[in-house]
Parts: C-alpha cells; sequence; structure tokens
C-alpha cells in the first residue's frame, strides 16, 4: 500500500497538483462549496431577490435533468458498467469495454475543489503502487476546471492517465466532486460514491477486487 517512502511523495506532488492549477492551499470562494455537509446556519441566511430568483431557476434545471432519460440510465452499482470512450491527454482514445479482466476506477475531479486535490495524489500513489496487479485509473477534470492546455504539466507529472474529455454511459452527468466509480474485472460496476477517497476506503474498494480472478474468456 502506499507509504511515505513512494518515489513521488504524496505531499510533495499535492503541492505540485496545487501548484499546476493556481489552487493555493486553504483556498477559500468556490472551493468552499466542497465543504459538505452544508452548515443549518446557511438555511437561515437571507436571499437577495436576485439569488431567489437564480435558486428558483436552478430548482427548475434541476427538476428536468431528474427527469431526463441520460439520468434514467445513471450508473448502478451491481450492474453492467455502461461503458464510456475517454479521450487522454497523449491523445490515447480508450474505451471500458477494451479494459475487461482489470479493475477501473474512473475519478471526477475539479481544479477548484480543495477535496480533490488532496484525493488525486493519494490516487497516483495508489495506481503506482498496484498498476502491475490489474489496476488501472482514469481522471476527469469537469469543464468548469482551468483550460486544459494548463493541466498538462499536471498531466505529465502523474502517473494517473488525465483524460480531455469523456463521452457515453452517463457518466458525465455526475453533480459533485470528487466522485469515483469502480469497475470489477467483469465489467460490473462495484462502487459509487461522491466524496473524498482516503486509504482506508481505497484498499476496502480495491484490494477485494482485485484478488478475483479475471473473467474466462
Amino acid at each position: 500500500m502506499p507509504e511515505d517512502d513512494e518515489a513521488v511523495p504524496r505531499r510533495l506532488l499535492r503541492q505540485r497538483v496545487d501548484q499546476l492549477t493556481h489552487c493555493p492551499p486553504g483556498a477559500t470562494g468556490r472551493a468552499a462549496l466542497t465543504d459538505w455537509p452544508i452548515r443549518r446556519s446557511v438555511a437561515g441566511m437571507r436571499l437577495s431577490r436576485h439569488c431567489r430568483a437564480a435558486v428558483a431557476a436552478g430548482a427548475v434545471l434541476l427538476a428536468l435533468a431528474l427527469a431526463s432519460p441520460a439520468l434514467a440510465r445513471a450508473p448502478k452499482v451491481g450492474e453492467p458498467a455502461p461503458d464510456f470512450h475517454l479521450v487522454l491527454f497523449d491523445g490515447t482514445q480508450v474505451a471500458l469495454s477494451d479494459l475487461r479482466g482489470q479493475v477501473v476506477l474512473l475519478n471526477f475531479w475539479a481544479t477548484w475543489c480543495v477535496p480533490c486535490r488532496r484525493e488525486l495524489p493519494l490516487l497516483d500513489a495508489y495506481y503506482r503502487r498496484l498498476q502491475a496487479t490489474g489496476l488501472q485509473m482514469f481522471a476527469v477534470a469537469t469543464e468548469d476546471s482551468v483550460p486544459v492546455r494548463q493541466l498538462k504539466p499536471l498531466a505529465a507529472a502523474l502517473a494517473v492517465p488525465l483524460a480531455q474529455r469523456i463521452r457515453g454511459g452517463s457518466y458525465d452527468g455526475v453533480t459533485a466532486v470528487p466522485t469515483n466509480y469502480v469497475v470489477d474485472r467483469a465489467g460490473v460496476l462495484r462502487y459509487a460514491k461522491a466524496g473524498e477517497m482516503d486509504l482506508d476506503t481505497l484498499n476496502g474498494v480495491l484490494v477485494p477486487l482485485l484478488n478475483e480472478k479475471p473473467p474466462t474468456p
């Protein structure tokens, strides 16, 4: 499992992530939106007329989204994982269907998200250590992150492949970051949750799946 003596220490890699995404540690503002649960005191705050209108419009959009066929087909744990197609930063195209027999973790993150920037170095260290056991990871930055060109140095520093874009399977309907999906060797979705994964969670989710035998062709 990842330890403090990793070739690329997580602490240094996290500093690199902060530097390359231009999000200093302790950032406030938009990043604060990732602090869950929302404190109850927020519920008592008065909203301006403009804010009330924005909230109402957001509620309408959310209702429409929940009724959309895309979300109705959202990936479900215990069912075959819908196929997805990724375009990586080096131009390589990858489909989930090409990865049968491997355990796949698909991570959605954002450059403004503080928990994401804590989680990504841990994922990278874990991947470096266990890639040879049949583990594959991909990290997909949300559209409201910094431009792709600014992420290229980070993509070069990480072992986890960064994806420029994803299509298929309704995975792009993620509404919170970080969100992680884990697909087992047989192509079944075994984990789908929003929230930062720590080392215990990674071990609890991934180690049993990595110990399973690949399906016969």
